[in-house]
């Protein structure tokens, strides 16, 4: 039987009334004129001075909304600057913050009507997001802004950093323990702000087949829930305040839009079935839309051959139901930072997709097709035999712990390359058509990061940690780190309050990171 969109099981569309992103902060009215908008602006790399900089000049129209952080990695597993294995990586692939005293400079722009209570920012960050969480506390507090009134998200999806990333820095016992005081610290005093969004992207990214990146991504959904469940909270208390980002995505774009229809079946009954939820908009798989093609499709060789595939996956995205975000631009594969150029051309794309062909108009375009629902049908039965597979090893933790969740991935990519190596799997320009009288065709691009220079951001980024670590009182510094040493060593107590009595006091990023380890353990070492 066929349902409407936005009726359960929400396959044909989650809004009764198609939802449109705006793009580039312009968007498209609906209904009553109301606008839905689509966070965009993915940023960061340097020093908090180099990135202050880049959004008061060229990089503004990032941050309209608010700021969509991208950290370096020794920021994401918890080091410092100055820790001997963060040398060379300091400010490449996304900005350094070591303490509170970064948090500041780099909210300096966010003041007046763009102050923290009128932005929502948006954190790409797992192990450590309850100490950039803590810090974005510690700074409304000194502003004297209510805590209750952020917005924003952190990705805070832990388990899938054991099975695609590896920035995890605890064992999984004590990562579930961080996430569940993210959900239960907001649910509490943050309502606004949202505590997790779970992603299979990565996941994809890394070979996983689209069956197992959904299925892989609600098995860890599921564990989260019931963690913050078997906190005390009732699953309408926070469910509202967590999201997905996707589930990335391929070429086989007929089947990429049935799985996605498929997940949001899937998800509706984990969610009224399994979870016990009572509010039908809880039960709604909230994700920003988009990436149908996925990442991992993009191509280094002829690079503007991606503008097609990943224009095709928006024109997909549209048919279902999501917005239509060509993500990534098409110079995704050619190095840090987009260019203002690709950036366009994907914004421009997007909204002839919108409102040239109209393709947004209507919700779900496939419903009734033979193929499509029958391949619908079939995801949803992989995608919860999978999951009951899962269940029977012992959930999510016990997978990503043992590591079968990333040997699977590992297996399936091993059998894409194979496919890849004998052609039975095609990509244009790479394994097929690449005769000598093929063009290839280079575009001139504009580096996004062009005004920063990465190259000096580590040598500032040492002096500046040093004058703190030389000037703040380290006494206070010392006091708190036992407090949060005794603390941690009662798993019922939240450890938020002890971070951000530490971080008000200067105490780094990798001091606090550093004292948990002697409780939890070292994730690094295994």
């Amino acid at each position: 039987m066929s349902v409407s969109p936005g009726e359960y099981p929400f396959v044909a569309g989650r809004h009764a009334i198609p939802a449109i992103a705006a793009l580039w902060g312009r968007g498209k009215v609906y209904g009553a004129g109301k606008v839905i908008k689509q966070g965009f602006g993915y940023s960061g790399c340097g020093t908090v001075e180099d990135l202050r900089d880049f959004y008061l000049g060229e990089g503004a129209g990032l941050t309209m909304r608010g700021p969509n952080l991208a950290f370096d990695l020794p920021t994401q597993i918890g080091l410092d600057s100055d820790d001997p294995r963060s040398e060379g990586e300091v400010g490449k692939v996304g900005v350094c913050m070591d303490s509170l005293k970064d948090f500041e400079t780099l909210y300096e722009i966010f003041q007046g009507d763009r102050d923290l209570d009128k932005i929502s920012s948006n954190w790409t960050i797992n192990g450590t997001t309850n100490l950039i969480l803590a810090m974005y506390i510690a700074l409304a507090e000194k502003r004297n802004i209510p805590i209750s009134s952020l917005k924003g998200t952190p990705q805070n999806d832990i388990l899938k950093e054991f099975v695609a990333r590896g920035t995890q820095m605890f064992p999984v016992d004590a990562s579930m323990r961080m996430t569940r005081d993210t959900i239960t610290f907001c649910t509490e005093y943050m309502p606004k702000m949202n505590t997790i969004s779970i992603s299979g992207f990565h996941m994809r990214e890394a070979g996983a087949t689209r069956v197992q990146a959904i299925a892989f991504t609600f098995a860890n959904a599921i564990a989260y829930f019931q963690t913050a469940i078997d906190a005390g909270l009732d699953v309408d208390q926070f469910a509202g305040r967590t999201t997905f980002l996707n589930f990335g995505g391929g070429m086989e774009l007929l089947k990429e839009a049935a799985a996605r229809r498929a997940a949001r079946k899937v998800w509706a009954k984990i969610m009224r079935d399994r979870l016990n939820s009572k509010k039908p908009k809880n039960w709604i798989y909230k994700e920003t839309g988009g990436a149908l093609a996925g990442y991992w499709t993009c191509t280094k060789q002829r690079p503007l051959n991606n503008w097609m595939r990943v224009g095709l996956g928006a024109a997909f995205s549209a048919l279902i139901g999501d917005p239509p975000a060509l993500v990534p631009p098409f110079d995704e594969p050619l190095g840090l930072g987009h260019s203002p150029e690709a950036d366009q051309l994907s914004a421009d794309a997007a909204r002839i997709i919108m409102e040239e062909c109209k393709l947004s108009d209507v919700q779900d375009v496939f419903a009734g097709s033979y193929y499509i629902e029958s391949l619908t049908s079939r995801y949803e039965k992989e995608i919860f035999d999978l999951i009951d597979r899962i269940d029977e090893m012992g959930g999510a933790t016990k997978v990503a712990e043992n590591g079968w969740m990333k040997k699977e991935i590992a297996r399936s990519a091993f059998e894409f390359e194979k496919k890849m190596e004998t052609g039975e799997n095609i990509r244009v320009g790479i394994n097929k058509y690449t005769e000598a009288d093929e063009i290839e065709i280079i575009p001139k691009l504009t580096s996004m990061y062009h005004s920063i220079d990465t190259a000096k951001a580590e040598q500032k980024q040492l002096d500046k940690l040093k004058k703190l670590k030389q000037e703040r009182d380290n006494k206070k510094v010392q006091s708190c780190l036992e407090k949060i040493e005794n603390a941690a060593r009662d798993d019922k107590v939240n450890l938020i309050p002890f971070f951000v009595e530490a971080v008000k006091e200067y105490t780094t990023m990798g001091e606090i990171c550093n004292t948990l380890k002697k409780v939890f353990g070292d994730a690094m070492d295994n």
